[in-house]
């Protein structure tokens, strides 16, 4: 037994979105997901606009949201870059120090190597 296809709905020409409205809720997915330990919590300071019953509010509600999101995102991107320049100092300075033990152990390399070939003259006599 085959079941009919039903007919697609009609599309409504609607002016579509530019790509920042769909960036907003992606990156609120994804700072949804970084934030929570399990998808079953809440984010804070996030409410639940579902229940509005009147569109306006709704949509208030969600803009709300999408800028709360949205400024957290920002504090923590200039938080991250700010590790993240930390970071590179210290890698900086790790580096500006190993080139220098190494400097120092080849010149500590060469002494002993002149120092070696100083004694062995003196022993041979």
């Amino acid at each position: 037994m085959q079941r009919e296809n039903p007919q697609p709905a009609p599309v409504l020409h609607q002016p579509r979105p530019s790509s920042a409205a769909f960036r907003l809720p992606a990156a609120a997915a994804v700072l949804a997901a970084l934030l929570t330990p399990a998808a079953a919590q809440d984010i804070r300071g996030v409410e639940v606009c579902i229940a509005e019953k009147q569109m306006e509010r709704r949509t208030g509600c969600l803009q709300s949201n999408v800028e709360f999101l949205h400024q957290a995102l920002i504090k923590l991107t200039r938080e991250t870059q700010d590790k993240l320049v930390a970071a590179d100092r210290d890698l900086a300075a790790a580096r500006a120090e190993i080139a220098a033990l190494k400097s120092a152990i080849d010149k500590l390399s060469a002494e002993l190597t002149q120092m070696r070939a100083k004694a062995e003259p003196a022993g041979k006599k």
